[in-house]
C-alpha cells in the first residue's frame, strides 16, 4: 500500500523528486530537533510548569508532522503499516489537542476571558476524544479504509486550527499585547496542516514548492510558539519576583505615566468602542505610602511601589492598561462587555491581592512590614463617549474619598453614559 510517498520505479525523474522530498522532510525534522533541543533546555533550567509543558507539545506536536509527511516509511520501508496507519490519523488530532490546551493557558485561561478559555478548553477535550476514536477505529479498520479516514483526521484539524485562530484573534482584540504574533503563528500552522494532509493523502497537482513552503511554515510555527512561551513565562516569573520583593534588589515599577499612559487609555477606550463593550477605570490609592519614611529610612517607598506596581500588574492580566497616574495613585483600565462579572472578579483580585502585608528592607538591613491602606475608585463607561482624564478624575475622587475602602461590589460600580 502507498503509505506516503511513491513507490520504488526505475532510475529517472522521478527519483530526484522523492529524493529531494526526502531532503526537504529531513531539513523538517532538523528544524524541529532543533527546537526541541532548546525547551529541553530552557525545561531543565528554569523547571518550571510552563517550560516542561512546551517541551511535550513540542514533542508531541512534532511528532506528528514528521509521521504525517511520510518520512518515517521513505526512510525505513520495513515499517509497520497498520502501526503508520494508526499514527497518521490520531497524531494529529492529539497534538491540536495539547496545542489548543495550552494556547488557553497562555492566553490567561479563565482569568482573562471566559469565552476564549471556553473555546479552548471545550474544544482541546473534544480533540481529546477524537483522536482516541480515531486511533481505535484504525486499529479496526482496513487498509482501505485509511484515506477516508486521513480525510477525517484533516477536517478535525482544519477546525482546531479555526478554534485556536479565533481565541488568539480574540485575544488580540481584547488587548494582549503578545496575542497578535500568535495569530501570525495560527497561519503558519493553516499552511502546515493544509501542506501536511496534501502530503498524506497524496493529492495530485502539489509538487516540490508546496512541501517547502509546508517545511518552512512548520518550522516558523513551532519557532515563533516557543519564542512566545519563553517570553511570557520568563515576564510571568519577573513580575512574580517582584511581587515578592526579592531582597537585594531595587527595580522600578516600569508603570507608564503622564501622556504616555493617557495615550494608552485612550486607545484602550478606542479599541473597546469598536466591538461595543465597557471600559472600567480603576484607580487605587495607596494611602500609606511613606508610613514607614521615619522608622525604616527614606528610599523604601521605591521597594513598595515596585512591589505594589508587580501585584497590580499580576492582578489585572496581560490585557489590561496599568499605569501609574501620580507616586500614590495606580491607574486600570478593563475592556470587558457589558455582563460585567469580568470586571467585579479583576476588581475583587486587585484589592485581595494589594492588601496583602509584605516585607521592605530599611536602614542596617531591617526587615519591616508593610500593611498597604488603599483607597479604591471604579468608574464603569460607554467608552464611546467618554473622555478618558475625566474618568481618570473621577475614580481618582473616588479612591481619595471616604467611602473608598468599602469592599467593591457590583452595586459600587459607578456606570456613566
Amino acid at each position: 500500500m502507498n503509505w506516503g510517498f511513491p513507490a520504488q520505479t526505475p532510475p529517472d525523474d522521478n527519483d530526484f523528486v522523492e529524493t529531494s522530498e526526502v531532503a526537504v522532510w529531513s531539513a523538517m525534522v532538523g528544524g524541529l530537533l532543533t527546537l526541541a533541543a532548546g525547551s529541553i533546555y530552557d525545561a531543565l533550567g528554569n523547571r518550571s510548569v510552563a517550560s516542561f509543558r512546551n517541551l511535550l507539545f513540542v514533542v508531541v506536536t512534532s511528532t506528528a508532522c514528521v509521521v504525517i509527511s511520510g518520512l518515517p516509511e521513505a526512510l525505513w520501508p520495513g515499517a509497520p503499516a497498520r502501526v503508520l496507519m494508526v499514527l497518521k490519523v490520531s497524531m494529529g488530532p492529539l497534538g491540536c489537542a495539547i496545542a489548543l490546551n495550552y494556547l488557553g493557558i497562555w492566553l490567561g485561561g479563565m482569568r482573562e476571558d471566559l469565552t476564549v478559555h471556553r473555546i479552548t478548553a471545550w474544544g482541546s477535550g473534544a480533540l481529546l476524544f477524537s483522536a482516541s476514536a480515531m486511533a481505535v477505529w484504525a486499529i479496526q479498520a482496513s487498509s482501505q479504509d485509511f484515506r477516508q479516514l486521513l480525510l477525517i483526521a484533516a477536517g478535525i484539524n482544519a477546525a482546531a486550527v479555526l478554534m485556536a485562530a479565533i481565541a488568539a484573534i480574540r485575544a488580540t482584540v481584547l488587548g494582549d499585547p503578545l496575542a497578535r504574533w500568535m495569530v501570525l503563528a495560527c497561519a503558519f500552522l493553516a499552511v502546515m496542516a493544509c501542506g501536511l494532509y496534501l502530503r498524506g493523502l497524496n493529492v495530485e497537482g502539489f509538487g516540490l514548492g508546496t512541501w517547502i513552503l509546508t517545511a518552512v511554515s512548520t518550522v516558523a510555527y513551532f519557532l515563533i510558539v516557543t519564542v512566545l512561551v519563553i517570553v511570557r513565562t520568563r515576564h510571568t516569573r519577573q513580575l512574580a519576583r517582584l511581587a515578592g520583593l526579592e531582597f537585594g534588589s531595587d527595580p522600578a515599577t516600569g508603570l507608564p505615566t503622564g501622556s504616555v499612559l493617557l495615550s494608552k487609555v485612550e486607545h484602550a477606550f478606542w479599541r473597546t468602542a469598536r466591538f461595543d463593550g465597557e471600559c472600567t477605570v480603576v484607580c487605587l490609592n495607596l494611602r500609606n505610602l511613606y508610613e514607614l519614611g521615619e522608622t525604616a529610612g527614606h528610599g523604601v517607598e521605591h521597594q513598595i511601589l515596585a512591589a505594589v506596581a508587580a501585584r497590580i500588574r499580576r492582578a489585572a492580566g496581560f490585557r489590561c492598561v496599568v499605569g501609574l497616574y501620580h507616586q500614590r495613585c495606580f491607574v486600570v483600565v478593563i475592556s470587558a462587555d457589558k455582563r460585567r462579572q469580568f470586571v467585579n472578579v479583576t476588581v475583587g483580585r486587585l484589592r485581595s491581592r494589594i492588601a496583602r502585608p509584605l516585607s521592605v528592607v530599611g536602614r542596617d538591613d531591617a526587615r519591616h512590614e508593610f500593611i498597604p491602606h488603599l483607597g479604591i475608585g471604579v468608574v464603569t463607561v460607554d467608552p464611546a463617549h467618554a473622555d478618558p482624564l475625566e474618568v481618570i478624575h473621577d475614580a481618582e475622587r473616588q479612591a481619595l474619598g471616604p467611602e473608598s475602602t468599602r469592599a467593591a461590589s457590583e452595586s459600587d460600580l459607578a456606570t456613566t453614559w
